[in-house]
């Protein structure tokens, strides 16, 4: 198949893009920037240039191709409203390509961004096969730039890897390599309207992960108070609070996924986040 992917230089969408040509796929990549279409061109996808907000562009890019991954996300927490907003018009433009069509059409779900899923939804009663795609909150692996790089960044500059209380609240993890074939396999055969978890670990302590990064670190792994998370952690202690738990299970059964890449503390004491 001919596969449209937006996000397609990204940290996941790049691994995707990898796991689609792996498969046999072609594949189209969306990107706005000469450094991006070298790498596009480099590992083997077309160049399909623009950007979320061009909105005929995303609609050229998904009547050309035989199915659409739909990766990019204007990452701009102080306007997170605008971002889920243009990630909604840009659903809306390709999903409209696509109707009657009964392509497959993947996008990744993002916090309170009930309304795109919604849309994605309603396309699969107007015949596009649509999924979406539930990442763990921590996609880890080389390059990462998430959520466990942060944390490391702040254990360093204030001297101490901390949990909140006793520090068992969990967090899910997942590892891009893992991710990617999901994205594909959900391309290739989820039903229509299917929401599918990619999760590997389930759930693993945050006491856990902080003490991880004090060792590797060489500094003090402390317990602090939950009213002293935000003032740590930032934008990051409503997160490093939160017990969020999740299986799965049902998408390994219906897709017969398996993540097989090094879980999130395997990755950690390989040592590679430590690196200057």
């Amino acid at each position: 198949m001919r596969i449209f992917v937006t996000g397609a230089t990204g940290y996941i969408g790049s691994s995707v893009v990898r796991e689609l040509l792996q498969a046999g796929h072609a594949v189209v990549g969306l990107t706005r920037s000469q450094q991006g279409a070298a790498l596009l061109k480099q590992i083997g996808a077309e160049v399909h240039h623009g950007d979320l907000e061009d909105l005929e562009s995303l609609r050229q890019g998904a009547a050309a191709a035989d199915g659409v991954i739909h990766l990019a996300f204007r990452h701009d927490f102080s306007d997170f409203a605008g971002s889920l907003a243009i990630d909604l018009r840009a659903i809306e433009s390709m999903g409209a390509a696509l109707e009657g069509s009964g392509k497959p059409f993947v996008i990744t779900a993002h916090a309170n961004g009930e309304a795109s899923e919604n849309a994605v939804l309603a396309l699969a009663e107007r015949g596009v096969r649509t999924s979406i795609v539930s990442l763990a909150p921590s996609v880890h692996g080389e390059g990462d730039k998430g959520f466990v790089p942060l944390l490391i960044n702040i254990a360093r500059s204030k001297g101490f890897s901390a949990y909140i209380g006793d520090g068992l609240n969990r967090w899910p993890a997942v590892h891009r390599l893992d991710a990617a074939p999901l994205f594909r396999m959900a391309l290739e055969a989820a039903p229509a309207g299917s929401r599918l978890d990619g999760v590997g670990d389930e759930g693993i302590p945050f006491r856990e992960i902080a003490g991880i990064i004090g060792r590797n670190l060489n500094v003090p792994t402390v317990s602090i108070a939950r009213e002293e998370a935000d003032a740590h952690f930032g934008f990051l202690g409503f997160l490093a609070a939160l017990d969020i738990p999740r299986s799965s299970a049902s998408t390994q059964e219906l897709l017969n996924w398996r993540p097989v890449h090094p879980s999130l503390i395997a990755d950690l004491e390989q040592g590679h986040y430590f690196d200057l």
